[in-house]
């Protein structure tokens, strides 16, 4: 598992985003986009699912004894088949109570993608582990096939900026203009945004000034095992406090 850090307008950092990695004994570090299409095509994908939400659970929980790391959130992404498994919900709540965390610490990350079909069950079991207090978040927002109805029917907390259209925010007018929207549309709904694949200041600065206050990419932090994204999350409070 790895952890890419997530971050507020301020510089604090408010979680991370836990990535798989396959570190192959030959062939080095994988990465996902290599492996996850076999594993969903094998079935692979549902213990691999569930080994890492029980890695995440088990960080939160042992993140909620210091001070520094209490606060912070986790986001998982769950894919389409993990999802819709019948036992879903039930595996997600009994992690939770095994671990003893807090469930709003959790956050699952559903793809566009994954709302095209029979999205009553979708929402069913959304609303279900929402009642417990996990929290979800939209990821890849506006690069599939986008239908503002099932915005008013999930019980969403978060809205995820594409780093398809973070990355020349900068210089395209029309990128920019689909980010603020985004950004509109989600205060509006009284969503959460944060924008990804961020990797430089100006991209930032651009972001701020169109009301995204919550950030993820290079610019802050690699996806990087749990021991280094502690030590960025120490030097990152330790520079906050010195500033």
């Amino acid at each position: 598992m790895h952890y890419q850090i997530q971050v507020s307008s301020t510089g604090h950092g408010i979680g991370a985003e836990t990535l798989i990695r396959w570190n192959h004994p030959s062939r080095g570090m994988i990465s996902p986009s290599q492996f996850i299409p076999m594993a969903e095509e094998t079935g692979l994908i549902l213990p691999i699912g569930q080994w890492v939400l029980e890695t995440a659970c088990a960080q939160l929980q042992t993140w909620k004894k210091n001070t520094l790391t209490s606060d912070l959130n986790l986001a998982v992404n769950v894919s389409a088949k993990q999802f819709h498994h019948l036992n879903f919900v039930e595996q997600v709540q009994e992690t939770i109570q095994r671990h003893g965390i807090n469930p709003a610490k959790l956050k699952l990350e559903l793809t566009e993608s994954m709302l095209i079909n029979d999205i009553d069950d979708i929402v069913i079991k959304m609303n279900a582990l929402s009642q417990i207090g996990v929290r979800f978040s939209l990821d890849d927002f506006g690069t599939g096939y986008s239908s503002l109805q099932y915005l008013k029917k999930l019980p969403l907390s978060q809205l995820k900026i594409d780093q398809s259209f973070v990355h020349n925010i900068v210089t395209n007018e029309s990128d920019r203009i689909i980010v603020r929207t985004i950004i509109a549309m989600a205060h509006s709904l009284n969503l959460d945004v944060i924008a990804e694949g961020v990797e430089t200041e100006d991209q930032k600065q651009c972001l701020l000034s169109n009301d995204c206050t919550n950030f993820q990419g290079y610019l802050f932090g690699k996806p990087v095992p749990i021991d280094e994204f502690e030590a960025l999350l120490r030097k990152t409070d330790d520079q906050l406090k010195l500033s």
